[in-house]
């Protein structure tokens, strides 16, 4: 019979040689990131599925593809919008939120679910607060309005563009509605 230390020292290396461990850290539900980003407001889901058109025109705009056209989207009482999202952080999928004012500007946006083992800074919220003001006339790159977090690089590069996506998604199909 093989005791515990003789297993670690032997057969386990071979056993997880090559494997890949990650790590999923749900920081908010979805109810507890729009009570955050809409304090005190009332949310009404939109049915929103972007045309063709529109799909181009977003990308075109933003510079970053749009993988789904059925957005998770909700219009607050306020005015404003309370938009689901994810991105690909270096191997796995971030959800977080954005909040935008009845203007289309961005009030915040919150971590959700990180599935990265590393790069969790991102939940920073003195680094997701450079977000709030922006709008799609920014120009959301990464080192030129929103400062990169060394370690994180993928994933902040990636919020960043999944941010200025989302922003032009409310000017090109949100707005008015």
């Amino acid at each position: 019979m093989m005791n515990k230390r003789h297993f670690l020292r032997t057969l386990a290396p071979a056993l997880f040689a090559g494997t890949t461990f990650v790590r999923s850290e749900t920081y908010l539900t979805q109810d507890q990131a729009a009570k955050i980003l809409s304090p005190g407001e009332t949310l009404k889901p939109i049915e929103v599925t972007l045309t063709a058109e529109q799909k181009k025109a977003i990308q075109d705009a933003s510079g970053v593809r749009v993988r789904a056209v059925k957005l998770q989207v909700w219009k607050t009482s306020g005015g404003g919008w309370f938009i689901v999202d994810q991105v690909i952080g270096k191997h796995e999928f971030i959800d977080y939120a954005v909040s935008l004012k009845a203007d289309g500007s961005v009030r915040g946006v919150e971590i959700l679910t990180y599935r990265e083992t590393y790069g969790g800074e991102v939940k920073n919220a003195k680094w997701r607060a450079q977000f709030t003001g922006k709008t799609s006339a920014a120009p959301l790159k990464l080192d030129a309005d929103i400062k990169n977090i060394s370690g994180a690089t993928l994933s902040s590069n990636h919020i960043t563009e999944g941010v200025r996506r989302i922003v032009h998604t409310w000017a090109l199909a949100l707005k008015g509605r």
